[in-house]
């Protein structure tokens, strides 16, 4: 990928500071998770700068001033969670799948943010995710889950939202919030480093009393439209 070997190559000698921070975010006995997140935040924005890809965020005022949410976004690819990194002012856990956990660098944002790592092939370890997540966020934890369960390679189309995803949110009984990304599988995907844009856009949040009648496959077609409706204005 051009654009990684970019951010490396310009941030050449601050990258042991960078990666040792991250590790030592998550290792320290004295954890903070503000912190933590504020100092993965700064990585991220030096990153994106770095990879020239310009981050614009709308509706930043739709985010509860209450932790205990879930953000739900399209997913576009490994990019992703580095738009919310740059562009939400408050901290978040995401779920992400088995097979991109060991990932340099994003292994270590892993354990400084204590997100959580999801077997989809192993059932019994999904539900035990899904009951985790219910309880860190009944606690005030934020999380992040990508409700397609995987990357839709079509640019900004979105495949079907899986039910089984907001079974968290429906356990918590917590805020859902729609979030449409935008060209995010640009900076990754293609084979170029020219500047790029990737748009986040921040939907109004969905309150328990809006879905609590509601089943979950339910639940993630409304939360689809509403952000295919997104994609659609903003692109």
């Amino acid at each position: 990928m051009k654009r990684i070997a970019l951010m490396v190559l310009r941030l050449i000698f601050r990258v042991p500071y960078y990666m040792f921070g991250i590790w030592w975010s998550g290792k320290r006995k004295d954890y903070d998770l503000e912190k933590a997140y504020a100092f993965v935040k700064k990585v991220t924005k030096a990153a994106n700068r770095a990879g020239r890809v310009k981050i614009e965020s709308y509706g930043l005022e739709n985010i509860p001033k209450e932790n205990g949410f879930i953000f739900f976004p399209n997913h576009q690819g490994l990019f992703d969670v580095l738009v919310f990194l740059e562009s939400c002012p408050v901290p978040f856990a995401f779920v992400i799948k088995k097979e991109a956990s060991q990932i340099i660098l994003l292994k270590q944002v892993i354990s400084a943010l204590r997100s959580i790592v999801i077997d989809r092939e192993d059932i019994r370890q999904s539900l035990e995710v899904i009951n985790q997540v219910s309880e860190e966020v009944k606690k005030g934890r934020n999380f992040l889950i990508f409700a397609e369960g995987t990357r839709s390679k079509m640019g900004n189309a979105l495949l079907p939202f899986k039910g089984g995803t907001f079974k968290s949110a429906v356990k918590a009984k917590c805020p859902i919030v729609p979030c449409a990304l935008i060209d995010s599988f640009k900076p990754f995907d293609e084979n170029s480093i020219k500047k790029v844009t990737v748009k986040l856009i921040y939907l109004p949040p969905i309150y328990y009393e809006e879905y609590e009648a509601m089943k979950t496959p339910e639940i993630a077609e409304m939360v689809k439209t509403r952000i295919e409706a997104a994609i659609a204005q903003y692109s």
